[in-house]
């Protein structure tokens, strides 16, 4: 018989892995106490953008495969595996992860267990999280430890969501040993089934304890972030010494030991995962008594907060007039291109930053606008590039969307009251600017 399946929590995660659970041919149900969000879903329609995720929902919503429900005993009566995808953020005044949605879910769900299944977490959680859960499970579930947990970490780059799911570069695996009567679990062998399609294509399969699972997520994201932190690092070095970080990122990828990948100097990293889980991971160090272990994360994290200083640093330096009065084009607000997600973004940070010197600040990108406006109701809005740079004295390019690097300079100095611009991310052409008259400043070159 094959497997069914709920995912717990439709947010960002859950909603796309529920899509493409359904893609892989399971019939799915998705939960989540957001009635909002549930009837949004149900529709066909996904809150946030993320390519090629809505239509891929749509198409299961509509031939049934996918269903929506704000019942946990909907949920548990329906699935033979619960994939718990809620978000675990940084808790309010400390660094460490607030777990309250993650054990809700379990106080909420385990009760209602009343035959074998498997419990697996996808959300990013503190290493010995799951097994606490484990214990909770069985303890609350009327079969016991029959209900089993595994942990399944996520690995998903935004804008990219669709494709990390259905064919990923790895897939881990995080199970519990033999049970107190000796049995062998199930959850590898049910997790193997669920991803029989990606697992025959060739993604290799880690199989591991629970710790080394919840570490997987974290560890992966520290390094990513400390290798961005690196090279940002190193274009404060090239603005002091005159050299181009752009092409000191390729002499030093040439070597396979380190790799071109990640490093790209700019404003720094932002988004709902890397800050708060390196934040997160320290603060989960220090708690197990090897908090020095880490210390070098506290650093990455000031390294990336500077560059936000940085650009603001350079825009000024461009202004040919006092902060008061001058007029300023941001393109950007999504933390990255191909997403409407402005948690922590470095763009609206800027934007921000700019806005409390005294700059009129005009904003515009693709997608995140609609987000951008809540956050910062106090900035100027524009419908598109031309509009946001109409009388700018400087420009900002704060998030690399494909849009902003195929931008005209001859077309868009028509706009503009002074030719300046800051290429925050490095993703323009300098010769091709400067050729058309502008001043251009890039980080690190």
């Amino acid at each position: 018989m094959t497997l069914r399946i709920s995912v717990v929590g439709c947010g960002y995660l859950g909603a796309t892995h529920a899509a493409c659970m359904a893609e892989l041919g399971f019939d799915v149900l998705g939960l989540d106490v957001d009635r909002e969000r549930i009837d949004a879903l149900s529709d066909g329609n996904v809150p946030f953008y993320e390519p090629g995720l809505e239509p891929l929902l749509r198409k299961h919503v509509e031939s049934g495969r996918l269903s929506f429900t704000t019942s946990y005993a909907e949920a548990a009566e329906f699935a033979d595996v619960h994939f718990v995808c809620v978000s675990t953020p940084q808790r309010d005044g400390d660094f460490a992860a607030d777990l309250s949605h993650v054990h809700r879910v379990v106080d909420e769900l385990a009760p209602l267990l009343t035959r074998p299944c498997v419990v697996v977490g996808k959300s990013t959680v503190p290493a010995g999280t799951a097994e606490g859960l484990a214990y909770r499970i069985a303890e609350l579930s009327p079969v016991d430890d029959a209900a089993e947990l595994a942990w399944n970490p996520e690995f998903l780059r935004e804008g990219h969501a669709v494709e990390d799911t259905l064919r990923p570069d790895r897939l881990v695996f995080g199970v519990a040993g033999p049970n107190r009567r000796g049995e062998p679990g199930r959850a590898e062998d049910v997790l193997r089934e669920i991803y029989a399609d990606p697992i025959a294509a060739g993604t290799p399969v880690v199989v591991s304890d629970y710790p080394t699972a919840e570490l997987a997520k974290v560890a992966a994201n520290a390094f990513l972030a400390t290798k961005i932190s690196f090279i940002n690092a190193m274009a404060e070095l090239c603005e002091a010494t005159g050299g181009d970080v752009t092409v000191l990122a390729d002499a030093i990828g040439h070597d396979p030991r380190i790799g071109r990948r990640f490093l790209n100097a700019g404003l720094g990293f932002g988004g709902g995962c890397l800050p708060k889980d390196i934040r997160a991971f320290m603060a989960r160090a220090g708690e197990l008594g090897v908090g020095e272990a880490l210390t070098f994360l506290r650093e990455v994290d000031a390294i990336n907060q500077r560059r936000r200083e940085r650009v603001v640093e350079i825009a000024g330096e461009l202004l040919t007039r006092p902060w008061p009065g001058s007029r300023i084009a941001v393109l950007g607000a999504a933390f990255k291109p191909d997403s409407d997600d402005i948690r922590d973004s470095p763009a609206l940070n800027v934007a921000g930053r700019l806005h409390l010197h005294g700059a009129h600040v005009t904003v515009y990108d693709p997608q995140a606008m609609d987000g951008a406006r809540r956050l910062w109701p106090t900035l100027h809005y524009a419908d598109s590039v031309p509009d946001a740079c109409a009388g700018a004295h400087v420009v900002l390019v704060l998030t690399e969307w494909q849009q902003f690097r195929e931008m005209d300079p001859y077309l868009l100095a028509d706009v503009v009251e002074q030719p300046a611009i800051v290429d925050a991310r490095n993703c323009l052409n300098p010769a091709k600017w400067r050729a058309a008259g502008w001043t251009y400043r890039g980080v690190g070159r």
